[in-house]
């Protein structure tokens, strides 16, 4: 009969973004009674970067311990968006057990169905969390339901479909079997994940083998490698083998080892077989390598790691504007930055370009690329970057492109718009369900690239009302013909100085204007959107002549629209292939890559006639 560790659990905490599965990763860290009475723990503690908070999104996973009874509960935290799916994949590799957290009025979501699909193909056991029972809409039996029907449609094993069910409202702490009562505490959950969490095998005394899912890098350390010890015992002074990607092996001497317990990195001596540990010590390691004894090489599995779907092209900052607000705006500090981000993001892919001042980056989506920009951008970078396209791949002789689920629920006087807008974007409708409370859920197959922009066109369609989520479903045939995209023309300026009111103002008929009176503007500058789909040169910075003669009437005080002001999101979205984005510390600035007037009509005439001659 195998030995288990039962003094070990491992478990990974998945979810759909906003179901809640952070909050309720802090409720079980504060109840296990590992941080003092006096010690402050910030909200969501699991996200320690900015950008997490403030978005409320997990970006990358965490891992923290807990000890319940006797036994160290090792949990992962998982980003709940797809553009991080990399993570989550590699994360399932990692665990025995899945906790599922799903929202007890919006029931399951694409991401939902995402992560757990990755977590039924490993296996792993699931226990289902019914998260913000206490809310007053809550329908717990409809959402348990709905799960179900999920796990079927994923095919999953009968012991799999014997999944246990606990309820809980993470923003107070509580959690019960019964979904009419709640206890105040998380005891059921923890009872819940003993009982039902299978324990890790225990062959500690078999040779090494520990395989590396994640990385973190540290300025003392270098690259770490986390990962789990799937056999054998790996102790601090060890020599052991690195077996690479590649087929090569490294030889090196462990230098330190870490366990997790909390929020904090303990540093430990050994580790065993079912233990998850980061280690130090090897420069060159990579995610899915395997560690072993000398005498016994034997690799595991490689990790699939998702490939890329989008690119954009980050550049350095050319404009009039360039190198006033930024700390680093040279092509070496751009490149050493992106470099450093290859380190830890196994999903980036990073290809220079004919110019040394431009860089090819691949991401997982939108928001992936996006994060990276923002991040950049706060640590005090300028660049420009251009607009984000599909990757392509050859599939069988045939041109594929990346697909994606899209669900959305709209109210039900929107749908129509929804569905039209959608078709035009080439996407498929698999499905179409009016809920009880008016609204309407649809789910569609559509191009990548057509959702590119297609969220703020959603939006003003749905008034703020809709929710859209996407996730990438696989590689198909490429579909002819251009697909989404913005329609309407640019407002561009023809010189360069400082926006005026009274410019604005005489522009307002003429489409939507992204400036506040006083911006600084360059030639070429986008600033505005056109009502029509040609661009307009335009002149923002015009004053009023000042002459000496009052009219009793004239001089009444004309009342100047609110200014749209875009999020780089939003601005990434908006562009087109001839323009791009400026992005400093300070300001997001979108321009055309021509800046002046008469080159970019020679440009455009020159594009138009390759197009016509490819056609």
């Amino acid at each position: 009969m195998t030995n288990l560790r039962n003094d070990v659990r491992n478990i990974a905490i998945i979810a759909h973004v906003d179901h809640g599965k952070t909050t309720l990763v802090d409720e079980l860290l504060k109840q296990s009674g590992i941080f003092r009475e006096n010690e402050h723990v910030d909200e969501r503690a699991m996200d320690s970067n900015d950008l997490e908070r403030e978005r409320g999104i997990t970006i990358l996973a965490k891992n923290t311990a807990v000890d319940y009874k006797g036994t160290r509960i090792n949990i992962l935290d998982t980003p709940g968006h797809a553009d991080f799916g990399g993570e989550v994949e590699r994360i399932m590799k990692m665990v025995d057990g899945v906790v599922l957290v799903v929202d007890a009025y919006e029931g399951t979501m694409p991401q939902t169905r995402f992560v757990l699909k990755k977590a039924l193909e490993q296996n792993l056991k699931p226990v289902v969390v019914v998260n913000k029972i206490d809310k007053p809409s809550a329908r717990p039996e409809a959402v348990v339901d709905e799960v179900l029907d999920l796990f079927i449609e994923l095919e999953a094993n009968d012991e799999q479909l014997e999944f246990p069910v606990v309820y809980a409202s993470a923003v107070n702490g509580t959690a019960s079997l019964d979904p009419e009562t709640q206890d105040d505490n998380m005891q059921s959950l923890y009872e819940t994940i003993l009982e039902e969490i299978p324990a890790p095998k225990d062959n500690r005394d078999e040779p090494l083998q520990f395989q590396v899912a994640l990385l973190d890098y540290n300025d003392y350390l270098g690259r770490i490698g986390i990962g789990r010890v799937f056999r054998g015992t790996i102790k601090v002074g060890d020599q052991v083998s690195l077996l690479k990607l590649d087929g090569s092996v490294k030889n090196f001497r462990v230098t330190k080892l870490f366990g997790f317990f909390g929020l904090k990195r303990e540093e430990i001596q050994e580790a065993h077989a079912g233990d998850l540990i980061a280690v130090s010590g090897m420069e060159d390691i990579n995610v899915g390598e395997t560690v072993t004894p000398h005498d016994h090489q034997e690799a595991l599995p490689v990790l699939r790691i998702d490939e890329p779907t989008l690119e954009m092209t980050f550049r350095v900052n050319n404009s009039p504007f360039a190198g006033r607000e930024g700390q680093y705006v040279t092509a070496r500090q751009i490149q050493d930055r992106l470099d450093q981000q290859l380190e830890t993001d196994v999903s980036l892919k990073v290809t220079p370009t004919d110019s040394p001042d431009a860089w090819t980056v691949a991401g997982r989506g939108e928001l992936h690329l996006s994060i990276l920009i923002e991040n950049m951008r706060r640590e005090g970078y300028e660049l420009q970057v251009s607009k984000p396209q599909v990757i392509l791949k050859e599939i069988d002789g045939k041109l594929c492109e990346p697909f994606e689920r899209v669900q959305c629920e709209v109210p039900q006087e929107n749908a129509g718009a929804v569905i039209e807008s959608l078709g035009q974007r080439k996407g498929e409708m698999l499905d179409m369900v009016t809920t009880d409370n008016g609204l309407t859920r649809l789910i569609f197959m559509v191009p990548a690239r057509g959702l590119i922009g297609y969220t703020t066109e959603f939006m003003s369609m749905t008034s703020g009302y809709g929710i859209i989520n996407h996730t990438f479903e696989e590689f198909r045939p490429r579909v002819k013909g251009r697909i989404g995209g913005r329609r309407n023309g640019v407002l561009v300026s023809m010189d360069q100085g400082k926006a005026s009111a009274y410019a604005i103002i005489g522009l307002e008929d003429r489409g939507t204007n992204f400036m506040e009176p006083g911006t600084e503007v360059y030639e070429g500058m986008i600033v505005g959107e056109n009502n029509r789909d040609n661009d307009l040169t335009v002149n923002i910075t015009k004053t009023k002549n000042q002459t000496n003669v009052r009219s009793a009437t004239k001089d009444q005080t004309e009342t100047m629209k609110r200014p749209r002001i875009l999020t780089l999101e939003e601005a990434l979205e908006f562009i087109d292939d001839d323009e791009l984005l400026e992005v400093t510390p300070e300001n997001i600035r979108l321009r055309k890559k021509v800046l002046n007037k008469a080159q970019r009509e020679k440009e455009a005439k020159r594009v138009k006639q390759m197009m016509q001659e490819d056609e």
